[in-house]
């Protein structure tokens, strides 16, 4: 969820009318990195009696962070205006989606009832 809500607050960054590069960089930088925080504070592997797979943390971590690190980028690019800006945040955009999908996926077909 917490993908899905960095992805529609970007958006509503985004579609601002008349602000600089700067106030867009700045915002981008603080919506994304304060989701990022939020999702990086969160548990990666629940205290069960049974192990779970290293592979399986690995993965998880890979979602939250290809979901967050492109925005970062894309903030600091576009307060520099240089780096390619908007197409990171474009990128993050796409795999917070494709992450949040995944982990919808994963709920509601691959966890045993």
């Amino acid at each position: 969820m917490l993908l899905l809500l960095g992805v529609l607050l970007v958006s509503i960054v985004g579609l601002i009318p008349a602000q600089s590069h700067a106030a867009l960089g700045i915002e981008l930088l603080v919506v994304s990195l304060a989701i990022g925080g939020v999702i990086a504070a969160l548990p990666a592997i629940h205290e069960t009696d049974e192990p779970k797979p290293r592979i399986w943390l690995w993965s998880r971590w890979a979602v939250r962070l290809v979901g967050t690190v492109p925005l970062v980028v894309g903030g600091a690019s576009v307060l520099a205006s240089s780096g390619g800006g908007l197409y990171w945040v474009a990128a993050g955009i796409a795999f917070a989606i494709v992450g949040a999908i995944s982990n919808a996926w994963v709920l509601l077909v691959e966890i045993l009832r």
